[in-house]
């Protein structure tokens, strides 16, 4: 039985397929960045989850591909969760750009991550190429969740937001400076919290003017600094990975006309993506 994950800072999506690549299983847990969140949460979040436990012993493969698996510490850290949780089972973790990737093309393109946080690779139809290296949310994750987040903080608090959004804004969030500070600087995952803000974009009634422009201007940033940077970028489709990308579509698309981009595929959950790509290329 092989066990897929595919792991966020929010959260984190696993399936368990037979020999055959059929679906047996599908759940959630919540996120396991290991950049950020400590080795013992990462245990309290397999464990939690009702279904899991069950697979200790009985899983043989786990692939884990998840956001801060990137590079090697955090790495070494998730696989020896997973190792000792699931024991008679082969570990692999690696990050979650190969899984987006693998979701959304086995063609030479551009693959984007716009999630929690935000990345990109260019995949040349064999590797991933990833010539910039992502420092995460403080430093840049353009168009991610917690862009978006700490952008209606600050326009909240610089008085920039519209008055009725404003007033929208504060029945829906604990906007107390103290609360805010709190959740950044001494309670973990700031990102997630960030992130959580997000939401509040996403889920209005009607795209007005003020959010149409908050999102152009994070998909520009996004564009110029995360696509532009590939000399491939105008001769190859662009795919989008995540939520926000997936609730954003139109707008990227719109972006893109300016740059003389090719909008390949989005996809909101790289997950199920994953199902297609292991009946094809793994499990046989």
């Amino acid at each position: 039985m092989t066990i897929i994950a595919d792991g966020g800072s929010t959260k984190c999506d696993w399936i368990l397929l037979d020999s055959e690549g059929n679906l047996v299983l599908k759940t959630r847990t919540r996120g396991l960045n290991p950049a950020v969140v400590p080795q013992e949460e990462l245990y309290v979040r397999i464990k939690e989850n009702s279904e899991l436990p069950a697979l200790f012993e009985t899983a043989t493969m786990v692939d884990f591909y998840g956001a801060g698996a990137g590079t090697e510490t955090p790495q070494k850290i998730l696989a020896g969760v997973l190792s000792d949780l699931f024991k008679n089972a082969e570990v692999n973790v690696m990050e979650d750009m190969a899984a987006a990737v693998y979701a959304a093309t086995t063609e030479p393109g551009i693959v984007c991550i716009l999630g929690t946080g935000s990345n990109s690779c260019y995949y040349d139809g064999e590797n991933i190429h990833t010539p910039i290296a992502s420092l995460g949310f403080s430093l840049m994750d353009e168009a991610s969740g917690n862009y978006f987040g700490k952008r209606l903080i600050r326009d909240y608090f610089y008085r920039r937001m519209p008055i009725q959004i404003a007033s929208e804004f504060e029945k829906r969030f604990d906007l107390d400076p103290d609360v805010i500070k709190m959740n950044l600087y001494q309670r973990p995952n700031p990102n997630t919290y960030l992130a959580s803000f997000a939401e509040f974009i996403f889920t209005a009634e009607e795209v007005n003017g003020y959010f149409y422009t908050l999102i152009r201007e994070g998909m520009v940033r996004f564009i110029e600094y995360r696509i532009m940077c590939y000399k491939e970028a105008q001769s190859v489709p662009i795919h989008f990975i995540g939520s926000i990308a997936h609730f954003s579509v139109d707008i990227i698309r719109d972006c893109m006309k300016r740059y003389q981009l090719d909008l390949g595929n989005v996809i909101r959950r790289p997950i199920d993506g994953l199902i297609d790509y292991y009946k094809e290329h793994k499990l046989n």
